[in-house]
Order: C-alpha cells, then sequence, then structure tokens
C-alpha cells in the first residue's frame, strides 16, 4: 500500500496519431526483449499473451521509419528477436524523456505530494 513516503511517479505516454503511441508499457516491453531475446519470454515475464506482446511490437515496428524489433521465426533451433539500433534509440529517447519530465515537474510533484491524504479512506 502506497503512503505519504512513496514517492509520485510519471507514466509518460507520447502519442503520435490515434493509434500511434508509445508509453511505458511498451518501453518495459522493449527492455525486456532485448534482455531475454524473445518477444514470447518478455511478454510472458509482463503477463502479457503472446498474441498481445506480438501485436504492440508489430504496431510499433509499423509507426517508426525503420522497424524497433527484428525476429526470426522458431523452428528446430528456436526464434528469437533483438532491438533494431533505431529500437534502441527510440527506447533511449523515450526513457530520457521520462526523466527529464520528471525531473523538471519534481518541485509541483512534492507540492502535490503533499496535500495529499495522511491516511487512506476506507471503502
Amino acid at each position: 500500500m502506497e503512503n505519504k513516503t512513496d514517492r509520485p511517479r510519471l507514466r509518460i505516454r507520447i502519442v503520435f496519431g490515434d493509434a500511434e503511441m508509445i508509453g511505458p508499457g511498451k518501453a518495459e516491453l522493449l527492455e525486456r526483449i532485448d534482455r531475454c531475446g524473445s518477444i514470447a519470454a518478455a511478454g510472458r515475464e509482463m503477463g502479457m499473451s503472446y498474441k498481445r506482446a506480438w501485436q504492440l511490437i508489430g504496431t510499433l515496428n509499423a509507426m517508426f521509419r525503420e522497424p524497433l524489433v527484428d525476429s526470426t521465426r522458431g523452428g528446430p533451433g528456436g526464434g528469437g528477436a533483438v532491438l533494431t539500433d533505431t529500437g534502441r534509440h527510440v527506447l533511449g529517447l523515450y526513457r530520457a524523456f521520462e526523466m527529464e519530465a520528471a525531473n523538471a515537474g519534481a518541485t509541483r510533484l512534492e507540492a502535490m505530494q503533499a496535500l495529499l491524504r495522511d491516511i487512506p479512506e476506507e471503502k
């Protein structure tokens, strides 16, 4: 349970168009693909279906001029996925934007946090 001493967190979604956006979920998926080397494994770690993980990567790959994830089909040797240079660059830009926004808004976030109730209301 959160209390007043927990730091506020920003969850930033950058919207480029009706169906084109990147936010914390897609960024986390990209990070996990980079670490796991697999879209399916990254999705499993996030509690996401195989189909949903592939849909999100398909959306991301279609949004940018170059794909963010390069995948190989499974088979006897197994498949895999890696972030492309563009994928690493987009992920780095997104994470840097998050950090800059958090730093720029830290004073206002602290002021809002100071106005929170000390004891959460029971439902």
